[in-house]
């Protein structure tokens, strides 16, 4: 199998999903905000079942493509799914049997989200760029 990030081919041995994510995530940094990667399972005739549990993380389907779905995760705010989220429906495909890989396609890393913060005093606004290292 063959996994790639940040566009450089990985090669590992054959592993569960959820250890193939899992992977992914701890090689990731501290800061990152999100990411997107691709899955594709081996076994076609079983694509609705799979499609039914992803659908809770929000996996977007590919129609005609080498690859089935393309998964948004974030990891402290965003429109995505959480990364704990995703272990877990990624658990449920292992343990239901499913084989597959999956390829991350996007890192994202630095970003900070937008918050309002007219009429907040200065401590509020020192103390929100201090933890974001803003």
């Amino acid at each position: 199998m063959k996994r790639f990030y940040a566009g450089v081919a990985l090669g590992f041995a054959s592993m569960a999903l959820a250890q193939d994510f899992q992977d992914v995530l701890d090689s990731l940094p501290a800061d990152w905000t999100d990411l997107e990667f691709d899955l594709r399972i081996d076994d076609e005739d079983r694509y609705i079942d799979a499609s039914v549990h992803l659908s809770l993380i929000n996996a977007q389907p590919y129609s005609r493509a080498e690859w089935h779905w393309r998964v948004p995760v974030a990891h402290n705010f965003g429109k995505a799914a959480a990364p704990q989220t995703v272990l877990g429906v990624l658990r449920r495909l292992d343990g239901e049997g499913f084989t597959g890989e999956l390829v991350l396609r996007e890192v994202r890393e630095g970003r900070s989200e937008v918050v309002q913060m007219w009429g907040r005093p200065e401590s509020v606004r020192e103390e929100f760029r201090q933890r974001r290292s803003i």
